[in-house]
């Protein structure tokens, strides 16, 4: 029998849950140098996006195992980022659907907050979640056209909006 999986706002409790699955995508399964050190935000969860229009969701199976991540931060003028978008690779794809489970849940909190749209920046490395936004409605915009507030992580090379 399949455990279900629950959407939750991020709690202290799963601090160390995040850090590992996030950090364990990046280097083990990318190969992409980055450290805890280089992403001081994932340490300061509560102060760094759960403010403003700003949140932080985390995925739990039934035994409290984090097993994918989504956060939205506000970065003022109604614009969101999205960033820490992270799923464990056995819970990817249609069978678990928690990739898009975490979108929902990022969009409807968006719409609900009057957010106008929302920006992301990722790696070139990965190829499946751009097709998933793209899927999704996001459509590839150039460094160029984002705005001041927007947080460029050093990895990032794509960017994408999302209008609501």
């Amino acid at each position: 029998m399949e455990k279900s999986i629950t959407i939750k706002e991020y709690e202290e409790e799963n601090q160390e849950g995040v850090l590992e699955l996030i950090l364990q995508i990046q280097q083990d399964e990318y190969g992409i140098a980055i450290t805890s050190e280089d992403q001081p935000d994932l340490e300061e969860i509560p102060t760094f996006y759960q403010k403003g229009k700003g949140n932080f969701w985390g995925v739990a199976e039934q035994q409290g195992r984090v097993i994918g991540a989504i956060a939205l931060l506000d970065i003022g003028d109604n614009r969101l980022a999205l960033r820490k978008m992270f799923v464990h690779k056995e819970f990817r794809g249609s069978r678990f659907r928690t990739a898009d489970q975490l979108l929902s849940q990022a969009l409807e909190w968006a719409e609900s907050h009057s957010v106008e749209s929302i920006l992301l920046g990722t790696t070139s490395a990965f190829k499946a979640a751009h097709r998933f936004y793209e899927k999704n409605g996001f459509v590839e915009v150039g460094r160029s056209s984002l705005p001041e507030g927007f947080p460029v992580v050093k990895v990032d090379t794509k960017f994408y909006q999302y209008k609501i």
